[in-house]
């Protein structure tokens, strides 16, 4: 196992991409912050602590479920679609790895009318077999196919490769 990043470098990128997201979307009263179960959720979280501290933009947290095993069963948000329907959005997750769960969650906020949308990751890999990018990332890896990248938000927040 080989860390990555520690709890201090973690909270660094939090920062700077909560820093980012605000400024895309200076010019708006409220945004969404919508997180892919579990992980996603959780740096989701972290990020709008962040951002609450530093703006005071409206922001909603939304938590989205994508079954991973089963991507193409229905997304749920803890949100309802009225909830977030022409309002900007920034769907966030920990690793971005092939893309297959963020293209998802992307799909469930395409039959929406938004005004703006973004993604953000912790952890962006250079092994998509989709084609999606990360407009906000922390750190971008180049891994071989047989490196796993896992992220903990434990007691002592670290990514690690195994």
């Amino acid at each position: 196992m080989t860390i990555i990043l520690n709890s201090k470098q973690i909270q660094h990128k939090i920062r700077r991409i909560a820093y980012q997201i605000y400024e895309a979307n200076l010019g708006e009263t409220e945004f969404i912050l919508a997180g892919i179960e579990k992980n996603g959720y959780i740096f989701a979280e972290k990020l709008y602590q962040e951002l609450t501290s530093v703006c005071s933009i409206r922001i909603k947290l939304c938590k989205v479920s994508v079954n991973k095993k089963n991507p193409l069963d229905e997304v749920k948000t803890s949100l309802s679609v009225d909830q977030y329907t022409n309002l900007s959005v920034v769907l966030v997750d920990d690793v971005l790895n092939s893309g297959s769960t963020l293209i998802y969650g992307i799909k469930h906020f395409l039959n929406v009318p938004l005004k703006d949308f973004k993604t953000a990751v912790l952890v962006n890999r250079n092994h998509k077999k989709y084609p999606v990018k990360a407009d906000f990332k922390g750190i971008s890896l180049s891994t071989s196919l047989q490196e796993h990248v896992s992220v903990s938000f434990d007691n002592e927040p670290v990514v690690f490769l195994e």
